[in-house]
């Protein structure tokens, strides 16, 4: 009889190859590698580390599919690339919401059902909540052609309106300004209730609970410069901090028009996700299972030196509780506040005096997605225009 092990050796002997060359090219450093709050030691942990990175799901250029708005583009290559990272970064958030932080994904294995309900979030159609043409034309409200290239800042707010439109996710998407978060409002807006519920429903909940209204998810993004042309040096430890932190969800940035999803670091390198390779759109009726090979990097991860980072940047955190959220604002005062000459952001407690009221983000009454909205984007657009900064 055959060992029951040999063909689980024989799997993971696979997944080493796959990826010897990345394994071959990292620096030899006694350093850990730290992906999305999770640390791996190079000498024991590598098949973990790489079974991790392989998880994550991975947005790239497509090709060929329905035109954007009908009569659009029906490819995103040379433009999309902000716009999958932005999808990553969402992605990240559900599926820590969903599956949690220590899913793997296995492509010998059934997937779970939450895997592929995320997974339709994003395909490459006009009805998918987050997909290339919902989020290219929600960009034209922030004054975006479809078809131009956007930037971290820009994708974190066409993220915060389509996520008012995600009944099913419920997430609260908060984008900081000024370099600034504020906890008061952040939970503001997670505590109101959902979208798609009303204010009776979330009390009649209440009572049956005897509890306030639940907290919901927060994907928390926060754009920031982090020098002129490029990053100051003295922001490069905190930075790493982010990286760390339980709640980390990657960051959005890269070099100019060169949009990357980083998802952690080794030493002076950070580890990303490339969106630039154009993959055939993948057809998938609704409420089957998708064929997620392309939706998983199983190559060699790629690696950048921190010092050659564009300094405009986006960093994601999520928070699927208060409890967790309170926990990251203690992270931040203690690891990124307090040790730091030069912060990276602000967090304060109150919404500052001389800022216009705080109106957390709010569904139009109407039934629809974002997409219908274009025609006339200033009725959506004007309650929180003010208090976006869309050039950053």
């Amino acid at each position: 009889n055959v060992s029951p092990i040999i063909p689980v050796l024989a799997k993971y002997e696979n997944q080493i190859n796959a990826f010897s060359d990345f394994l071959e090219d990292l620096p030899e450093v006694d350093e850990p590698v730290w992906i999305l709050g999770a640390c791996y030691d190079l000498k024991t942990s590598k098949i973990e580390l790489l079974s991790d990175v392989r998880s994550r799901l991975w947005f790239t250029y497509r090709k060929k599919f329905s035109p954007i708005g009908g009569t659009g583009p029906s490819s995103d290559a040379g433009w999309g690339c902000m716009l999958r990272c932005g999808q990553m970064i969402l992605a990240q958030a559900l599926v820590c919401r969903h599956l949690g932080r220590d899913w793997r994904w296995d492509p010998e294995k059934r997937q779970p059902k939450e895997y592929h309900r995320i997974l339709h979030c994003f395909l490459d159609k006009k009805d998918s909540c987050y997909s290339i043409h919902q989020m290219a034309q929600m960009g034209v409200g922030e004054g975006k052609s479809v078809g131009e290239w956007y930037g971290p800042n820009t994708v974190a707010q066409v993220l915060k309106k389509l996520a008012l439109f995600d009944d099913w996710n419920t997430l609260a998407v908060y984008v900081s300004m000024d370099n600034t978060v504020v906890i008061e409002d952040i939970k503001k807006q997670c505590k109101q209730p959902a979208s798609g519920q009303s204010c009776s429903e979330a009390q009649g909940r209440t009572l049956q609970s005897q509890r306030p209204l639940d907290w919901r998810p927060l994907l928390l993004v926060i754009p920031l410069r982090m020098g002129i042309n490029s990053i100051n040096p003295v922001y490069i430890q905190a930075f790493k901090e982010c990286f760390k932190m339980p709640q980390s969800c990657g960051v959005l940035g890269g070099k100019p028009n060169l949009a990357y999803y980083f998802i952690g670091f080794i030493d002076d390198e950070l580890i990303y996700l490339d969106p630039h390779t154009t993959q055939q759109a993948v057809d998938t009726e609704s409420g089957s299972a998708v064929d997620d090979q392309s939706y998983h990097c199983q190559r060699t991860p790629h690696r950048m030196k921190i010092t050659s980072l564009d300094p405009s940047v986006a960093l994601g955190f999520f928070c699927k509780s208060e409890e967790d959220f309170d926990s990251w604002c203690d992270l931040v005062q203690q690891e990124l506040l307090k040790k730091r000459n030069l912060r990276m952001f602000e967090l304060v407690e109150k919404h500052p005096s001389h800022w216009p009221p705080f109106v957390p983000p709010t569904k139009p009454e109407v039934q629809t997605t974002g997409a219908e909205f274009i025609e006339s984007p200033d009725k959506l657009f004007e309650s929180e225009e003010e208090f976006e900064i869309l050039n950053v």
